[in-house]
């Protein structure tokens, strides 16, 4: 019996560092062993069939990321959710996403859950009209004038912030397309 996953790598193909070709990264994928493999995007989006008893999300990141590592020469550090979990993630969505353009709208994916305190020290007042909340394993944020403008993504980003923890962020159109292709098939 397989499940469908998302794999998720964070900062690849972004100011020409970590260049990974999606017909390669399919490749290596489909070396390891994955079925039905399907990339999305250049930023590091795929979406695959893995066996049940492969171990969970954690043991087929580690596996991808070992691959890539020995197919690329670079390391990427890798998040993998299942289906289940990204249509989770968008069904409690906080944030009216209808109403919303794509690029308004993001989700921060996170290899656990970050620490409340850390969080609640942040001064939100201070970023508004952005805005951010909490899921499982997830930030969702609300950048009016998009991430790249973002007040409250510079906050994010502090290393302080999230440490210990793997964030990959996804924009609210990709999120929605990941939750259609991990559909079961």
């Amino acid at each position: 019996m397989t499940a469908r996953y998302a794999v998720l790598l964070r900062g690849i193909n972004v100011g020409g560092a970590k260049k990974v070709p999606m017909a390669q990264l399919r490749t290596v994928l489909t070396d390891l062993g994955y079925d039905d493999v399907v990339t999305y995007l250049q930023s590091g989006n795929a979406v695959l069939n893995a066996a049940q008893d492969a171990g969970g999300e954690e043991a087929i990141a580690a596996r991808i990321e070992a691959g890539i590592e020995k197919a690329f020469g670079f390391r990427v550090e890798t998040l993998v959710r299942d289906g289940a979990h990204l249509r989770a993630v968008a069904d409690a969505c906080p944030f009216p996403a209808a109403e919303l353009q794509g690029k308004q709208l993001h989700v921060t994916f996170l290899s656990g859950e970050p620490d409340a305190e850390r969080l609640a020290a942040v001064d939100a007042a201070a970023l508004l009209p952005e805005e951010f909340r909490t899921g499982d394993r997830v930030l969702y944020l609300y950048t009016p004038d998009g991430l790249g403008r973002s007040k409250l993504a510079q906050v994010l980003a502090r290393p302080s912030l999230l440490t210990g923890l793997v964030a990959t962020t996804r924009n609210w159109n990709t999120v929605v397309k990941l939750v259609e292709m991990t559909r079961e098939r």
